[in-house]
């Protein structure tokens, strides 16, 4: 056997392990920065520290101190309604354009661009510019009164029934250009002999839309609502850049908790519970979807055989 020989073997083997030894570091960082500071977050929640950690054992008190104050269950309603109108608002003005881009109208790449351009923006950016427009001393308010309209008012930001839904409407507008973007890929990947088929049987565009061609992209709806639902769970930045959770707690969200209890008031088994909480709400939104895929890929691979 000539050395070559005995040689290749070992290169052939590196190269295989290759790609695991790349992945090494990124599960070494997932293992340090996700589960022990997951679990450390647990025991905390678990311990009797306040400010600073104290490693006692206390059971579940600071859940049951979290549960019982106000201003979580309001935080944790306004998730439910924020994550609710987000999400679906995105799925639908994400729809709508991808549709619109789908009819192949001119300058196409411009339009993509345009719809796309506010993910490209950070949520602090978005948020900031979002409160100068609402805001009644520096946006639409002002900009109509120097029109000469007195009496106009356009205050939501500072309306504590209206100051959730500018919340709501900011963040669609940040996430419409994502949605629009997976779905608009969905729409170029359905065959055309469906579409063609559909319209020899005289059904109109918007027919063949809702029966045809939407139906047969429900997995990416599946995977953007996903997508946008994790956003929605651990919003933090665009809140305070907007409305800092006010006014009082009207946009408050559990992550604005969390950071409070933590690092404002110096109640750190709570706000460790309140992170722990949040960490719950992902973990039911990301492990279902996770199973889901895996069935998924595996009835596709048994029905292609």
């Amino acid at each position: 056997m000539t050395p070559e020989r005995a040689r290749a073997p070992i290169h052939r083997r590196i190269a295989n392990l290759t790609p695991q030894l790349v992945l090494v570091p990124t599960v070494l960082a997932a293992v340090i920065y996700v589960v022990m500071f997951s679990l450390w977050t647990i025991w905390i929640s678990l311990s009797q520290s306040t400010l600073l950690p104290n490693m006692s054992f206390s059971g579940f008190d600071a859940y049951l101190t979290l549960w019982q104050s106000k201003r979580w269950t309001v935080a944790f309603t306004n998730l439910f309604v924020f994550g609710t109108l987000y999400v679906v608002g995105a799925l639908m003005m994400g729809t709508l354009l991808a549709i619109l881009i789908d009819q192949r109208v001119r300058f196409e790449a411009v339009w993509r661009t345009i719809f796309l351009y506010p993910l490209a923006v950070s949520f602090i950016v978005t948020g900031t510019v979002w409160r100068w427009i609402f805001h009644p001393q520096t946006g639409v308010e002002l900009a109509l009164k120097d029109l000469g309209w007195i009496s106009a008012k356009f205050d939501w930001i500072s309306d504590r029934d209206m100051a959730l839904y500018v919340v709501v409407f900011t963040a669609i507008w940040h996430a419409s250009g994502f949605a629009m973007a997976l779905i608009l890929a969905g729409l170029r990947s359905v065959d055309s002999d469906l579409v063609k088929a559909a319209q020899i049987d005289g059904a109109s565009m918007p027919r063949i839309y809702r029966r045809v061609i939407l139906p047969t992209i429900w997995p990416i709806f599946v995977a953007v609502a996903v997508v946008l639902l994790q956003f929605a769970i651990k919003t933090y930045d665009l809140v305070v850049a907007l409305t800092q959770g006010g006014p009082g707690v009207a946009t408050t969200v559990p992550a604005i908790v969390v950071y409070d209890l933590m690092f404002q008031r110096g109640q750190i088994a709570e706000g460790a519970a309140a992170a722990v909480m949040i960490l719950l709400g992902l973990v039911c939104v990301l492990i279902p979807y996770a199973v889901w895929s895996s069935w998924r890929q595996r009835k596709e691979g048994a029905d292609h055989g």
